[in-house]
């Protein structure tokens, strides 16, 4: 059992304690901390009293000021939306193009833009807008709908290939699968890859860029123009054919995958924003993205 001592160089007794000869002296705490300490106490006393403390099953103690952080954050919020309804207003009621001419409606739909992209357009197109493999750029000057503000709006408004009845392109309808579906054969569609990397400044064979552009000439160029320039630059309105004469590439530009592009075709779309975003939100993020750097 452990017995206490008096300690013969201090004159303090020891707890009892005992490590290897080693004895532990019984110091009293110092008086600033028990001070502190007991100020806690009274404090906490006080706390407990006027503001909610304590859980009591399914409720808690409510506390003398009925104090309440939930009440405090629904008012906060509603004073924020309240000072933004003015701006919301404006912005529901005018063209993308007339809040780009508005010093103040454009700093507020940048910075809601840029919110609302992080929350809903960054997962595919990039948190900057510099895209992936399958998903555009939107800070380039390739558009496959068009760049201007009202084209970025409509797009995002009613999707690409969706489901809605004013969607861009045909409802989940992409470029045709020509050697899937037995429109080319192997052959044909080697020679139109050697075409397409021809116009690009690539390695080709010059016996097959001619036959191949035979075969673009008879197939492609309905949609992606009689120079490979692409539908917007050639006019073609509403098909969102991707120039083939460019440095920009969707799923990339080597001959073997230009080859499984045209033998199984590809099928990208986007979702009707309008039918989980209010029209002043789809309008700011129109903005947002039109002054990433490649709107038109």
């Amino acid at each position: 059992m452990a017995q206490n001592y008096k300690d013969e160089l201090s004159g303090v007794e020891t707890t009892g304690h005992e490590w290897d000869g080693l004895r532990e002296l019984n110091n009293p705490l110092p008086k600033w901390w028990l001070y502190l300490f007991y100020v806690c106490i009274a404090w906490s006393l006080v706390y407990y009293v006027f503001y909610p403390a304590w859980p009591l099953g399914k409720t808690y103690t409510k506390g003398i000021l009925g104090y309440s952080q939930r009440e405090e954050l629904d008012t906060r919020m509603a004073e924020a939306k309240a000072g933004q309804a003015k701006y919301l207003t404006a912005i529901a009621a005018k063209s993308v193009d007339e809040i780009q001419k508005d010093k103040d409606l454009l700093g507020f739909a940048m910075a809601g833009g840029r919110s609302y992209f992080n929350e809903n357009c960054a997962a595919c197109h990039g948190a900057g807008g510099q895209g992936a493999k399958g998903f555009p750029t939107l800070a380039d000057d390739v558009w496959l709908w068009g760049g201007s503000s009202a084209d970025i709006y409509k797009t995002i408004q009613h999707g690409i290939r969706s489901e809605d009845g004013d969607t861009r392109g045909v409802p989940n309808v992409g470029m045709t699968a020509f050697g899937k579906d037995g429109i080319l054969n192997r052959d044909q569609i080697d020679q139109v890859t050697d075409y397409v990397l021809s116009l690009n400044g690539k390695t080709a064979d010059a016996g097959k860029v001619a036959k191949g552009k035979t075969v673009y000439d008879e197939n492609c160029a309905a949609c992606h123009g009689d120079a490979g320039q692409g539908s917007v630059a050639a006019g073609l309105d509403g098909i969102g054919a991707p120039p083939l004469k460019q440095a920009n590439w969707l799923y990339g530009s080597d001959k073997a995958t230009l080859m499984d592009t045209v033998t199984n075709g590809r099928a990208g779309m986007m979702p009707a924003w309008s039918k989980r975003l209010d029209d002043a939100t789809i309008k700011s993020l129109a903005v947002y993205v039109h002054n990433l750097g490649g709107g038109k």
